[in-house]
């Protein structure tokens, strides 16, 4: 199967990216979309992240009706920081008939070179870049060998992030349409975010 890796905190998952999985799923011609929350993401060192299995939950809630989209606690098992480059050496020694790619937003394509071990990832694997609001995609920038492994893909360019949702839930504001229904329902229950007085 060919099938696209969506990482990510999804603290909290939002309607963002479920249409770029979408989006990308279609255009590329993939068989699956593979959410998958980081454990502990390198680059949110010392940041507050919500508990992973809170997060997980979520993403499963967020997924549910959707059988192409499947939600992978691979790198809860691998523990530690969530570099991508073990996230894909495992994905290799567990699936090894299965093409993965990498699912990155526009604003992250110009910083592929600071990827953890980036020669060996693009070895093992391709990027699908995804154009995202007020960011230009960088891959003019990047070195040939990085450039060849990147694919762009349209996707419509919802301007929405998890740190605006978790501002809204703070404030008390609404983030109906923002949030997939049955998250909401999941962070009122938890009381994530300082949500109690959220009415959806």
């Amino acid at each position: 199967m060919r099938i696209g890796v969506l990482g990510g905190t999804f603290d909290p998952i939002h309607v963002g990216h479920l249409i770029i999985a979408e989006s990308v799923r279609e255009e590329a011609g993939l068989d699956e979309i593979w959410f998958m929350p980081a454990f502990r993401p390198p680059h949110k060192a010392g940041e507050k992240v919500t508990d992973a299995a809170l997060r997980m939950e979520m993403v499963k809630a967020a997924i549910a009706g959707n059988p192409r989209f499947r939600a992978s606690g691979l790198e809860f098992e691998l523990g530690g920081p969530s570099y991508t480059v073990e996230t894909v050496r495992a994905l290799a020694d567990r699936y090894p008939d299965d093409r993965f790619y990498w699912i990155i937003g526009g604003d992250m394509i110009a910083w592929l070179p600071n990827f953890h071990r980036v020669e060996e990832l693009a070895e093992r694997i391709g990027f699908i870049g995804v154009k995202r609001p007020g960011y230009e995609n960088g891959i003019d920038r990047l070195p040939d060998r990085l450039r060849k492994a990147v694919t762009m893909a349209d996707a419509p360019l919802i301007d929405v992030s998890s740190a605006d949702i978790r501002r809204r839930l703070g404030d008390g504001r609404s983030v109906r349409y923002l949030v997939p229904d049955p998250v909401i329902s999941l962070i009122r229950e938890k009381g994530l975010y300082g949500s109690g007085a959220i009415d959806g």
